[in-house]
């Protein structure tokens, strides 16, 4: 079972190198379990054991499943994730043309590790919008092969290169595509034409506007003497929104059950289709029942908010709390901050860490160095938005938002298996 999870989440990972991509493929999943789409502009009619999801953006999801048990004597299991990541995208107007070399202007999205995007085997996708026969329309897009490199500068050029060194992301970042010959100029738009004719068939009026991002075009894929290590790109946290889908298609039908995968967590959430945004809260008014009953139903539910957590690095081990160092392989960890970082509370930690132990799944605990700061989560975000209670949860992993980030092989198949019995607990505290 290792193995399968392991396997299918890296064909996960190279079908999504965006937000859009993601989305799509866990869409995907889902209309082959038999879940039906719904649009948010059209009338909804659903009745109870039917199985649903929803888009925004063609970057976030939510599916639910509407169980034989009432909501509102039983609550909903939410599980929530997020679908980005760090990353380089392509600004409005990228063309550089510098010592006869075609370059693209790029924005860091989120807080990326620069130096591991260099030397890296590039490519690029997202979501296209263009004009046809008068009318606006949008496609997703990926090159798929490399097509760009951000070569590093010799050590004989840069003797401090060791010592550390600065990345400036305006002038250091921009990949290289192509070298030009002279007097030779390059249109972006011309390309995104050629590769949305080349995808889908489709020869465009006019490119108008894009979203996308490079990514690394090596595969994940399992290392280690033993294979006790996932190594790829996104898994933050493209790795909890895989085992949120994997629980969710596994669990059975009594009770109700939703995956909340949003994006725009890497820089605040405060979006539209992101996790301080409306999102959730108007799909979920769509399937409760109204005033009272619905607050009666949020305040019976409790939401796992799965993401990441930083596992005890040894090279780096004084980086940690000596009495909380989580380790890959170990388990989920749950996550823990006084300030309100992560909304776990000491009820909801204790609900997931008996979950745990009622299914044979080992449990960590992580919390912040006492003099460093602390990242967050959609956890308390949701929780503020929603008023639901929230446990912060997430797999230990190295190199976090690192262009190719480490986690342990063993660790899918526990947090899929506590998930999914989250999703089927009969009694919620």
């Amino acid at each position: 079972m290792r193995a399968d999870l392991n396997q299918g989440l890296i064909d996960f990972l190279a079908a999504s190198p965006t937000p859009f991509h993601a989305t799509a493929s866990l869409a995907r999943r889902l209309e082959e379990a038999g879940y039906q789409r719904l649009d948010e502009r059209d009338a909804w009619r659903t009745e109870a054991g039917g199985r649903y999801y929803v888009t925004r953006n063609d970057s976030s999801l939510i599916a639910f499943k509407l169980g034989r048990n009432a909501p509102l004597e039983h609550g909903l299991r939410l599980v929530g994730a997020h679908t980005d990541s760090p990353c380089l995208r392509v600004k409005p107007n990228p063309e550089l043309a510098r010592q006869g070399y075609w370059q693209l202007g790029v924005e860091v999205y989120g807080g990326a590790l620069f130096a591991p995007w260099f030397d890296r085997d590039l490519s690029l996708a997202g979501r296209v919008t263009f004009r046809l026969a008068g009318k606006v329309e949008s496609r997703l897009i990926d090159f798929r092969a490399p097509i760009a490199v951000i070569p590093n500068l010799a050590i004989h050029l840069n003797r401090e290169a060791n010592q550390g060194w600065p990345i400036n992301a305006q002038n250091e970042l921009p990949p290289i595509l192509a070298q030009l010959a002279a007097g030779e100029t390059r249109d972006f738009r011309d390309l995104l034409g050629e590769q949305l004719q080349n995808e889908h068939g489709i020869i465009a009026d006019a490119i108008l506007d894009y979203e996308l991002s490079f990514y690394d075009t090596q595969r994940a894929a399992v290392v280690g003497l033993g294979g006790e290590f996932i190594a790829g790109a996104r898994l933050d946290n493209l790795l909890s929104c895989y085992a949120g889908l994997e629980a969710l298609l596994t669990s059975g039908d009594e009770q109700s059950a939703v995956l909340v995968c949003t994006d725009h967590e890497e820089v605040g959430s405060c979006s539209a289709c992101g996790a301080d945004g409306p999102f959730l809260e108007q799909t979920l008014r769509r399937l409760l029942p109204e005033g009272d009953a619905f607050v009666r139903v949020i305040q019976r539910s409790l939401l796992v908010s799965a993401d990441n957590a930083h596992g005890v690095h040894p090279n780096y081990a004084d980086k940690h709390d000596g009495n909380h160092g989580p380790q890959l392989n170990g388990g989920p960890v749950i996550k823990v901050n006084s300030n309100q970082r992560y909304a776990t509370s000491s009820e909801t930690a204790g609900f997931f860490r008996h979950l745990c132990l009622e299914n044979e799944v080992p449990v960590q605990s992580f919390v912040t160095r006492s003099d460093m700061g602390c990242g967050s989560t959609i956890g308390p975000l949701t929780a503020s938005q929603l008023g639901v209670r929230t446990v912060d949860i997430g797999l230990p992993t190295f190199a976090m938002h690192s262009i190719r980030e480490l986690a342990g092989s063993q660790d899918l198949r526990y947090l899929a298996k506590v998930l999914s019995a989250f999703y089927e607990s009969i009694e919620l505290p």
